[in-house]
């Protein structure tokens, strides 16, 4: 089993040890699709972490071609920021716990806010504001458990039994209301990616992922709506399908009893297709609608790989996220083998993401069939009344100072 350390070992992704699954796979035109959206996820952030915050103007007169060094981070060219650190913290817990465990994956998302964990630098960066505010509280409600149970050490807390949890009614939900950043979305692939073969299961669990720190019900089905496109590009579906205004009629099934949202259903219904793009109001900014619309644009109005990510970095403004979600849809449709070999040599820990990608493809086949999923509670954490639109809140880099991301954010 590939191991991933303790956040007290300080080991950086680059250096994590690579251990191949024990058998090969059963299908490598399918593997070559789920390593296509996790390497696509993190080439899309690394394209687009040198120029995040940037305006639309700026990105005219300075359009990104390649993967650059320096900028808003100062990182290296190929490494990557929030949205992969996040999305490696996912797949981590679905490979080790074999499974989806909600109370693992806010662990993994606190080891990466307060050590660093699985940051492509060592230490949290580029976090935003409802991320954060969502793993303090998680951090509060361990806190009362620590002091009940007269728990000395984080690393207990963390590794509590689902018995106990179950016992104390302990509460995975930690967003407040309202909450409809673009964070829920830009970590999701592994879940579609692990559950694509029960693709009801898929697109529950994407939705529930989302909710763990975003608390708006817009967020949990653009991330539901999302994995359905994820799940239907592993399986093969045409650029055609995945994009048709009849898309979510057509897979209805997926999505049970659950109706999407409204502004999610104008979305799948092509309100990003416009073709003057940014002219035509398509924005990469916080809110995730404006995001999904803005990704899905880049996806629909380009013909590889390598030009969308292009085409959604240059947009402006949140120019990782933007791109690194455009990544996950792109690169499961297209295929690892699509994506630039330049960018794929560039990218910080290639080994271990696509390591990580062969572990998913394997426990897709060997462990969804017989391991049942975390059963979280059906009922949504907050009414469809308190949903926040994009116009509701505050938008783009204007609301917060750099290098912090803007509230609507993450």
């Amino acid at each position: 089993m590939l191991q991933f350390p303790l956040p007290h070992e300080k080991i950086l992704p680059r250096d994590i040890k690579i251990v191949e699954p024990p058998s090969k796979p059963n299908n490598p035109t399918i593997l070559n699709r789920i390593k296509g959206s996790l390497i696509g996820l993190a080439v899309g952030d690394a394209l687009g972490a040198s120029v995040e915050f940037r305006p639309r103007q700026y990105l005219l007169e300075h359009p990104v071609h390649d993967m650059k060094s320096g900028g808003t981070w100062g990182l290296d060219a190929g490494q990557w920021t929030d949205d992969t650190s996040m999305a490696l913290c996912l797949a981590s817990s679905l490979i080790s716990r074999k499974g989806f465990n909600a109370y693992d994956q806010m662990v993994r998302y606190k080891w990466w806010h307060k050590h660093g964990y699985l940051s492509s630098t060592g230490q949290c960066f580029d976090i935003g504001n409802a991320t954060r505010a969502s793993i303090e509280e998680f951090y509060r409600r361990q806190n009362e458990l620590k002091r009940k149970y007269k728990i000395h050490t984080d690393l207990e807390v963390d590794q509590l039994s689902p018995e106990l949890l179950k016992k104390e009614n302990f509460n995975v939900y930690c967003s407040r209301q309202g909450v409809a950043g673009n964070g829920a979305l830009m970590r999701l692939a592994p879940v579609p990616l692990f559950y694509y073969q029960v693709p009801s299961l898929a697109v529950d669990l994407s939705g529930k992922s989302g909710l763990l720190t975003h608390g708006d019900n817009v967020a949990a089905d653009a991330c539901r709506y999302y994995g359905a496109l994820i799940v239907a590009a592993v399986c093969g579906e045409s650029k055609e399908k995945l994009l048709d205004e009849y898309f979510y009629d057509d897979h209805q099934v997926w999505f049970g009893t659950y109706p999407l949202h409204e502004t999610i259903v104008n979305i799948a219904r092509g309100s990003f297709k416009k073709r003057k793009g940014y002219d035509d109001g398509i924005r990469g900014k916080g809110h995730i609608v404006w995001t999904l619309e803005a990704a899905l644009w880049a996806f629909w109005s380009t013909k590889s790989f390598d030009e969308g990510a292009l085409a959604a970095v240059n947009l402006g403004d949140d120019t990782d996220t933007t791109a690194a979600i455009y990544g996950q849809l792109a690169g499961a449709f297209y295929g690892y083998e699509n994506i630039s070999p330049k960018w794929r040599s560039i990218l910080y820990a290639h080994d271990l993401i696509t390591c990580i990608a062969e572990w998913t493809d394997y426990l897709s086949y060997s462990e969804t069939k017989i391991v049942g999923h975390e059963q979280i509670a059906r009922s949504r954490p907050h009414d469809r009344k308190n949903s926040v639109q994009p116009n509701e809140i505050g938008l783009g880099n204007n609301n917060k100072s750099k290098p912090m991301k803007p509230d609507s954010h993450s």
